[in-house]
């Protein structure tokens, strides 16, 4: 079959709109923005240009944000910031059971510098209690960091309900928005967070940026340490290339109509695998808090992997992986306590705006091909 993508969660194409935006910063304005002559003066302003189109979907300030190399960095910053710079007050960090990576391992890491961290369970939509979260928190707590939109199975959590209790107690309280920004509101004054992390190829914006917010009065620590760029809270010259990419792809992304057309087309994929293979496909996540571009099913009977591999050009994710013959189980489905042998048979589909009805027919009709479904 044709060529189909369907895994925008991992990343997203550079919208066009977003490369034109660039496009003079990769032909002329080379100049280091931190110069003091003309060849600086243009790279500067685009850049301040890009803070503000990122604090306008943000709904903050514009020195609120730090541009960094993405949002891996941008979650590192956050935890290994308020840790060294709080670790006098405290040494407790509360998270979630089914974080991406890019939070797990910094955690793990501050665990050999002596921080204490607590992983709540989620229960079987992919949901954290933040009854859970209250209970957490002990008066050594300094940080709680619970991601807004599960990067696998698209669940939104209560971020707004889970950040009141944290400010209840005096901790600082970030999200991890990498999937949801750009999908969903991210106002972070409506989400009540003091730390607020994306990623530019994840809303139409080339790989190699990302930002963090980080409310005003909140201090941390600089993970890059250096001259005095971004506030003196980043070190490294600034790239206006990209910081302009990702500013055009957060003034596009303001506007959340695109969406509802991406939500429709999900929920028309998902009416006709369970019209077409009816009780041997089961959704996994929430039913109604998911993102509205996410799709993960299991496949009962079957390996994702060896699924999604016999659907020859169609690029999707699976929630297992399978090495020497053995066959493990997503972490996160995983937490969740998803049977294994319901789980192994887990795919991801993501849709974007590029994504259109035909390609969502195409692939329907390949799975019902290969699982001998009813036409």
């Amino acid at each position: 079959m044709r060529r189909v993508y369907l895994d925008y969660n991992a990343s997203t194409p550079i919208d066009p709109a977003v490369a034109a935006a660039m496009r003079p910063f990769l032909e002329d304005h080379f100049g280091n923005p931190s110069s003091g002559h003309w060849a600086a003066t243009t790279a500067k302003a685009a850049i301040e240009t890009a803070r503000g189109q990122v604090a306008a979907l943000l709904g903050c300030e514009s020195d609120e944000i730090v541009f960094t190399s993405g949002g891996s960095e941008a979650n590192n910053f956050a935890l290994k910031g308020v840790f060294f710079a709080l670790r006098g007050k405290g040494d407790h960090i509360v998270t979630m059971r089914i974080e991406h990576p890019a939070i797990m391992e910094p955690c793990r890491f501050l665990e050999r510098l002596g921080a204490r961290v607590t992983s709540l369970q989620v229960d079987g939509a992919g949901l954290v209690d933040p009854e859970d979260l209250r209970k957490a928190i002990t008066p050594q707590t300094i940080l709680v960091s619970i991601m807004h939109a599960n990067n696998e199975v698209g669940t939104i959590q209560p971020i707004e309900e889970c950040a009141r209790i944290a400010r209840e107690h005096g901790v600082l309280f970030h999200t991890d928005a990498a999937q949801s920004v750009g999908k969903v509101a991210t106002d972070v004054n409506a989400l009540g967070v003091d730390l607020l992390s994306l990623a530019g190829h994840k809303i139409y914006a080339p790989k190699g940026v990302g930002a963090l917010f980080i409310r005003r009065g909140v201090s941390l620590e600089p993970l890059i340490h250096g001259a005095g760029h971004e506030g003196g809270r980043r070190a490294g010259t600034e790239s206006a290339l990209l910081t302009v990419g990702l500013g055009k792809a957060c003034e596009l992304a303001r506007d959340l109509k695109p969406m509802e057309r991406v939500r429709e087309l999900r929920d028309y994929f998902w009416e006709e695998l369970q019209a077409r293979l009816e009780n041997r496909v089961v959704l996994n996540g929430h039913p109604v808090r998911r993102l509205p571009n996410t799709l993960n099913v299991s496949f009962l009977g079957q390996i994702g992997a060896q699924l999604l591999a016999r659907l020859d050009g169609v690029a999707a994710s699976t929630g297992s992986a399978c090495h020497s013959g053995r066959v493990t189980l997503s972490p996160v489905l995983e937490a969740m306590g998803v049977a294994p042998e319901l789980g192994i048979g887990a795919i991801r589909f993501s849709l974007g705006r590029g994504t259109a009805r035909e390609e969502i027919d195409a692939v329907v009709e390949a799975l019902s091909d290969q699982l001998g479904a009813k036409k």
